[in-house]
């Protein structure tokens, strides 16, 4: 599966049913290649036109499952650490 592929898929809450945003970014280990987290846009922001979106970091363990139109996942989840946020 391509990364254009995860992007055009919703990301919902197993345990409401919300829908949270797109994929924004990727958290990969290099060792391994592995994909370790997901970071994700929440819905709501208008491309950054009102303020800073909101951005969310899912862990793979927190990814129930990969569908041909969403991804489900668990929460909660946290924002991501300072140190990961963009500087203005």
């Amino acid at each position: 599966m391509m990364v254009s592929e995860l992007q055009m898929k919703d990301i919902i809450a197993l345990e409401t049913g919300e829908r949270m945003g797109h994929i924004t970014d990727l958290d990969i280990d290099v060792e391994t290649g592995k994909i370790k987290a997901l970071v994700i846009a929440l819905k709501g922001k208008m491309m950054g036109l009102f303020g800073k979106d909101d951005e969310v970091v899912i862990p793979w363990e927190q990814i129930i499952n990969i569908g041909t139109d969403v991804i489900l996942v668990k929460k909660p989840f946290a924002s991501p650490p300072e140190s990961t946020k963009m500087i203005e």
